[in-house]
């Protein structure tokens, strides 16, 4: 990883969102009617999302927020909302045209399952000249989500795309960098996921996701062949594979597999799993902020990840590590099959 010494804090860049989570009775036939039973507005977007959990997660931890929002309401709510959670916004710019991006979160409340529906706004102009590396003392810098960046998801003709090298210049100038992708269809998912594979000391992903790119359904049985096959495309740290049942973590340097099955959260006390994959990705980026083991990280984020359940909300949820942590101890954590 990169040289860290004397840095501090999590720099988080890419989608800003606003959300609005509507809780539904049921997910609704085509041309039928469903109820909405409550709805709120709310961070989203992995950036957003992991910052705002830091913020709770660790009220002292420095905060950065890199993005681009629209000239309009939603926008200076984004802005009034990082600063009451003191995130430092010098980076995250407003854009007179585009609108500021918002997604409308549905969440079936009788199985948790949610479904979103996303309009990209000013991410989609998010270039690499909106990042800006020199001034800030970070530790960590994430990027997220790719396949909803228009100009950072560009390939060019070596198979580089802006996300990548967003990544390369992050570390370039001491950052530990973290990348995360969303579950959505895109006919160059495979080589854009790679790209930022090959600049990325930490990439987060999840089984839909990595069956993707590999090509095949990823399973329990089949996750540590999966994991190798995904570092051995390029990786320069460690890849995290994350599915319901558990987390696994490969670091090819060294030949290490670690895996962490996930907190066995009683269904009832499920609220919502909105942002549940962004929570699992604040839990082991925290973790390796502090030092701590690549175990010890995993723990850290199925814990998190569980405590966000509790909440339709992504971050609402969010309480202390200490507290995410004791949630795994009262609840224990899932029987995975053998693999």
């Amino acid at each position: 990883m990169a040289n860290t010494v004397n840095r501090k804090g999590i720099l988080s860049g890419g989608n800003f969102i606003v959300d609005t989570v509507k809780m539904i009775d049921a997910w609704p036939q085509q041309d039928t009617l469903c109820s909405i039973l409550s709805h709120s507005r709310c961070n989203g977007g992995g950036p957003y999302n992991i910052l705002k959990n830091l913020a709770k997660l660790a009220p002292d931890l420095p905060l950065e927020a890199c993005g681009l929002l629209g000239d309009d309401p939603e926008s200076t709510w984004v802005l009034d909302d990082c600063k009451q959670a003191g995130i430092c916004t010098s980076q995250l710019n407003s854009r007179a045209g585009p609108s500021t991006s918002v997604t409308d979160a549905m969440t079936d409340v009788s199985t948790g399952r949610r479904t979103f529906f996303h309009a990209r706004g000013a991410n989609a102009e998010l270039s690499v000249e909106d990042f800006d590396f020199r001034n800030t003392s970070a530790k960590i810098f994430s990027l997220g989500y790719l396949m909803l960046l228009d100009q950072l998801d560009q390939l060019d003709e070596d198979g580089n795309t802006g996300a990548s090298t967003v990544l390369k210049n992050a570390r370039a100038e001491g950052l530990i960098t973290a990348v995360d992708v969303v579950s959505t269809a895109h006919p160059q998912f495979r080589e854009i996921s790679i790209a930022a594979l090959k600049k990325a000391d930490i990439f987060f992903i999840n089984e839909l996701e990595a069956g993707w790119i590999l090509g095949y359904e990823i399973s329990e049985s089949n996750i540590r062949t999966a994991i190798r096959e995904l570092a051995q495309l390029g990786s320069i740290g460690t890849v995290v594979l994350h599915m319901p049942q558990l987390a696994v973590a490969y670091t090819i340097s060294s030949d290490t597999l670690t895996t962490q099955a996930s907190v066995n959260f009683p269904a009832e006390k499920i609220v919502g799993a909105t942002g549940a994959g962004d929570a699992f990705a604040t839990g082991f980026l925290y973790a390796t902020h502090e030092g701590l083991s690549v175990q010890k990280s995993l723990e850290s984020a199925v814990c998190v990840a569980a405590m966000s359940l509790t909440h339709a909300t992504p971050s609402d949820g969010i309480l202390s590590l200490s507290e995410c942590l004791a949630l795994g101890k009262r609840y224990g954590y899932r029987q995975a099959e053998k693999f």
